[in-house]
């Protein structure tokens, strides 16, 4: 949907020193990707439509990790562990616009839809768009679906082939966004399948009104939303890529909420009086990762020298200022399971060197790729490339830093296209399950999520057992096995964990940080007091 002068005109107003009291300004750091979350893997894309738009079967109580009924009120589960019963409510609608006007309220036919559409792919609509599924399938989730069917319009049944401990939380992962069957119908009839995505329709809080890449997108609140109106009449995410003009904006009044601010900035815009700093331990991980299809990371010494070779503890001191942690696992030591008895690779580049020259390296230069974005767990890409330059030069090996736009990024290097790059994962759902199997599974080394393209069948073999034990210790022990697979191989260099940072208007209220790094609007509100502001 394109921008109109006056759509144009009406946002210039909002975004003046003016603003309506029932209108709140976020401003990310990136443009989404799209507004249909299945087909979609970063926060920045869940933000823009999972939160505002959508609604899944259950979801994580905003600012907690607490799994609660929303579209599903209640549900059950068989004696073995196969079939997951959820009941729906009855009284969800869903939004309109010049496209579609729906004829009923939401029912089994629309998780139906949703979800067949991602896992078979034979379906109508499996390749609209590009038909790019990722969460799902590096989850491996529908290779384990059976079936998906309805005992009634509000009763639906998944029947897996064998257990899944996490299937109900990967359930209210944003990719999980309930569509309407009724509106694809149209569209399809209609010859313009692709209006769906573009336009997007669901049953969440808030409505969408109109997209401008680089600019803002906006949104109304839905009035026959099925918890209420939320408090929020307008709700704007006006894109500001530098975090240098975010924290500008934040202070001037123009954003009401910022995410990712620089970490040099934090201590300055604490003590501003109409803005506070929100700070939560993140469930969260930033990496580099090795392509180990390529020569020389195919080799477990080229991997292990380079894992030697980077002063950590430096860079984080110099880029987190106070708000990261070393970090030596594949997921965060704020994640049960975490394996604290592995000992990391320690800052050793006279070791680095000897692991080189016994693997017959010499003069080697390497690609190394900078994320063009900021998140909690790697707050300067740019800067921590330079430092890692710095650090592989110590040891006889050249960086050259590399760096594409965010979408161009994450396409590429889901090809393969590079040799060592950053990246990072905030888990959807708590378990420890949700960063070793998409991030590092044999499975997800063939859908692009594995971008080390790392492949051992005994690490594989040890996190699909897990999955299937509801016993958390047992799980664990299997967990930490993994782990020290993990380590021993260094198909990464596990960087950083980190608390999720945001700077907010003081008349903002009831905004909470969620642990999983989403910015959630619903239930926040705008005080009238202009003095807050």
């Amino acid at each position: 949907m394109y921008f109109s002068k006056l759509f144009l005109t009406a946002t210039v107003v909002l975004l003046s020193s003016s603003y309506a009291s029932t209108t709140l300004v976020y401003c990310p750091e990136a443009n989404p990707e799209g507004f249909t979350p299945m087909l979609y893997s970063t926060g920045t894309t869940f933000d823009a439509s999972a939160g505002p738009i959508f609604n899944r079967l259950v979801q994580f109580e905003r600012g907690t990790a607490q799994l609660v009924p929303a579209l599903a009120d209640s549900w059950e589960l068989s004696e073995d562990s196969l079939v997951h019963t959820l009941h729906l409510r009855k009284d969800v609608e869903f939004h309109s616009n010049k496209f579609f006007t729906p004829t009923r309220k939401m029912n089994a036919d629309d998780a139906i839809f949703t979800f067949e559409r991602m896992f078979d792919e034979k379906h109508p609509w499996h390749k609209v768009s590009g038909g790019n599924y990722l969460f799902y399938h590096s989850q491996g989730i529908p290779q384990n679906v059976a079936s998906i069917t309805k005992r009634d319009d509000h009763t639906l049944i998944f029947t897996l082939k064998s257990p899944d401990v996490t299937f109900l939380v990967n359930l209210a992962h944003p990719v999980g966004s309930i569509l309407s069957a009724e509106y694809a119908d149209k569209m399809m009839r209609a010859g313009t399948p692709e209006i769906l995505d573009r336009n997007p329709i669901g049953t969440g809080p808030f409505e969408f009104v109109a997209f401008k890449p680089d600019a803002m997108v906006r949104y109304k609140a839905f009035k026959n939303y099925f918890r209420g109106k939320v408090p929020l009449d307008t709700l704007i995410f006006a894109i500001t890529i530098d975090p240098s003009v975010r924290v500008a904006k934040l202070e001037k009044g123009e954003c009401d909420v910022i995410p990712y601010p620089n970490m040099a900035d934090i201590e300055r815009l604490s003590k501003l009086p109409n803005v506070s700093i929100q700070k939560a331990e993140a469930m969260n991980i930033g990496y580099i990762a090795f392509n180990t299809k390529k020569p020389p990371f195919d080799n477990i010494k080229v991997r292990q020298a380079l894992s030697l070779a980077v002063n950590k503890q430096s860079i984080i001191d110099n880029l987190y200022k106070g708000f990261g942690f070393v970090e030596k696992n594949p997921f965060p030591a704020t994640i049960w399971g975490y394996n604290n008895e592995i000992t990391p690779y320690p800052y050793d580049p006279e070791q680095a060197k000897k692991l080189l020259s016994e693997a017959g390296i010499k003069d080697l230069t390497v690609q190394l790729w900078a994320m063009p974005v900021s998140r909690p767990y790697n707050p300067d890409a740019k800067k921590m490339a330079e430092m890692i330059q710095a650090d592989l030069a110590k040891v006889g090996v050249k960086a050259q830093i590399a760096n594409y736009e965010w979408a161009e990024y994450i396409q590429r290097t889901r090809n393969g296209e590079h040799e060592m790059m950053m990246f990072g994962w905030t888990t959807a759902n708590g378990d420890p399950d949700n960063f070793l199997f998409p991030l590092l599974s044999c499975d997800a080394a063939t859908t692009g999520r594995n971008l080390a393209f790392w492949c051992d069948d005994t690490f594989n073999n040890l996190i699909i057992s897990a999955r299937k034990i509801s016993d958390r210790e047992k799980r664990t022990e299997l967990y930490k096995q993994a782990q020290v697979i993990f380590h021993n191989q260094a198909p990464w260099i596990p960087m950083a964990r980190s608390y999720n940072i945001s700077g907010v208007r003081k008349r903002v209220i009831d905004y909470k940080d969620s642990p999983f790094s989403f910015h959630d609007f619903e239930g926040v509100s705008i005080s009238t007091q202009e003095d807050i502001r």
